[in-house]
């Protein structure tokens, strides 16, 4: 643990920034299988754009929970350690794919994405101006979240708008 580096804290208690950082880990890491088994399963029109979509989204999300994981240790915490320990600390859950369409597992990601935007945002606001180390982690997070959700919507509304016009055109 870094004694002069967490000296920087102000106004925050560190085992709650701890606390916060193991559930986006958590939320993390399910993030990175939902992203990984959807690439494998999904089926439909236009599967290998979402396939390639899903397939950088979930190295990003393992990239994530690395970073995160390294703060929780400079904060002098310990990162969950056992897998059924995510389910318990999630703050998004884990919603296994039940259709497994291409514009059902877009929507199932695009409102993955949603919840990590609000989740990383919360943490950017508990800490600006109190500890700028994690405020810059979960910035740099946050705006990985946000342009996947751009991503994600963008595929979800051009898929969309095909189908719509094939069914007109028939």
């Amino acid at each position: 643990m870094a004694r002069k580096g967490n000296s920087i804290i102000k106004g925050l208690e560190i085992q709650d920034i701890i606390t916060q950082l193991n559930k986006a880990y958590a939320d993390e890491w399910l993030a990175y299988y939902q992203y990984f088994i959807e690439a494998k399963v999904i089926k439909g029109i236009m599967k290998d754009a979402a396939i390639t979509e899903l397939t950088q989204h979930a190295a990003d999300e393992l990239r994530h929970a690395t970073m995160v994981a390294d703060r929780i240790i400079q904060l002098g915490g310990t990162p969950l350690l056992h897998p059924k320990d995510w389910f318990t600390h999630t703050n998004c859950g884990y919603d296994a794919p039940n259709e497994l369409d291409v514009v059902a597992i877009l929507e199932d990601a695009i409102k993955g994405e949603q919840c990590a935007i609000s989740i990383y945002s919360k943490l950017a606001e508990m800490t600006r101006d109190k500890d700028i180390v994690t405020y810059d982690i979960v910035s740099q997070i946050l705006a990985d979240e946000v342009e996947h959700e751009e991503d994600l919507q963008a595929l979800h509304d051009d898929i969309t708008e095909f189908i719509s016009h094939i069914k007109q055109s028939m």
